[in-house]
């Protein structure tokens, strides 16, 4: 079954089901493929329940305190330990330098260190 996918280049092609655009060029690529052939530009993944840096690095700016994105970015037992020691609110001020960190990362590096 084709459909109708208009590319970010204005190339209204018919491409497969199974297919998406490149978001480097515009050419049709498998939708599971990590890189275009093409141009070799990394494609972001289309599936649901991805983690994102902004909600990442908002977390750790505004609730740092309770470590609440080591759980979100999946690294519990960090932040149980973190969890621990944060009446010493030392967790709240390394949370809060993380939150930066988070917010001002590559995505591309984001996504291969909390969504692979």
């Amino acid at each position: 079954m084709t459909n109708i996918q208009a590319s970010p280049y204005g190339n209204n092609a018919p491409i497969g089901a199974d297919m998406k655009f490149c978001s480097g060029c515009g050419k049709p690529v498998h939708k599971t493929a990590r890189s275009c052939p093409n141009c070799g530009a990394t494609q972001r993944s289309s599936k649901g329940g991805e983690k994102t840096k902004i909600v990442a690095g908002l977390l750790a700016l505004f609730l740092g305190g309770l470590e609440i994105h080591k759980f979100y970015l999946g690294q519990g037992g960090w932040g149980v330990i973190y969890l621990i020691f944060f009446w010493t609110f030392i967790p709240a001020i390394v949370a809060f330098f993380e939150g930066i960190i988070l917010l001002t990362m590559n995505e591309d590096r984001f996504d291969d260190k909390f969504n692979r």
